[in-house]
């Protein structure tokens, strides 16, 4: 039998829901994870009374980002759209949520955890968004990045494709670090406990939706045309292609443009 992709963890009477990425080394985003996270989250979202979900990765690591062999235009344009129907899902999720972030934290994992209401990390963390270096573009991040840290930190990221640490984000305001004393799971426990766990879950599903109001139909226009933009254009182009392709040969691309 399969071990699954995703552990599920109920925590505090089961009001709080803990996704775990369990496909080591990376916990790679491919679209075998993409769908048993999917399923996951649409079976947390029925549940009533439910407070708070995280995702977590496992073995110190966050997320590696998406499978690079499913960048080729062929298994792309199947990947895209299920990969922006789970993010869409934690954009929607009726509850607050949390990417609680350890090791590296890389293109789509970041896009995934930039979903979340809020990314609480270690100090020793590092987040980007790499896709450039591929001749792609991360088209989550670059919807959500410029609402949540400012134009200008956003364009670096995703221009750059530079894995920052976590102080930088911080600075940003995206992150709320750990302090060094205590482990990841004690300090999302501490947030629960003290913020979450004395509220109604019903107040909580209100709060969340009602935070999010203002910027996420902004996000879903700007994710629309992204996705159209990457797999109708960008896809057409020979060297979307060729960036994987040298990639996998591990040589230097040889860029048509």
């Amino acid at each position: 039998m399969t071990a699954p992709l995703v552990g599920v963890i109920d925590e505090a009477g089961a009001t709080w829901r803990r996704l775990r990425l369990d496909a080591p080394p990376g916990h790679i985003l491919s679209l075998a994870l993409v769908h048993a996270l999917t399923a996951a989250l649409n079976e947390a979202a029925a549940r009533p009374g439910l407070k708070w979900l995280t995702i977590e990765g496992s073995q110190g690591q966050f997320s590696y980002g998406a499978s690079i062999p499913e960048h080729l235009p062929g298994p792309m344009a199947e990947v895209l759209p299920a990969m922006h129907e789970l993010m869409r899902l934690v954009l929607d999720f009726p509850a607050p949520t949390a990417a609680l972030v350890a090791g590296r934290c890389l293109g789509g994992g970041f896009e995934l955890a930039l979903c979340c209401d809020a990314i609480i990390a270690t100090s020793d963390a590092t987040l980007g968004v790499p896709e450039i270096k591929l001749a792609a573009f991360p088209p989550v991040a670059a919807a959500l990045l410029p609402m949540r840290v400012g134009a200008s930190r956003a364009s670096r990221a995703v221009l750059t494709g530079e894995a920052l640490p976590a102080a930088y984000w911080r600075e940003a305001g995206l992150l709320s670090l750990v302090p060094e004393a205590v482990t990841l799971f004690e300090a999302a426990f501490s947030w629960f406990a003290r913020y979450l766990a004395p509220r109604p879950a019903v107040t909580l599903r209100h709060a969340a939706r009602a935070t999010r109001a203002v910027w996420r139909p902004q996000v879903e226009r700007a994710l629309a045309e992204n996705e159209r933009r990457y797999l109708d254009e960008l896809l057409a182009s020979p060297d979307a292609e060729e960036g994987v392709r040298a990639w996998m040969e591990k040589r230097p691309p040889r860029w048509r443009e």
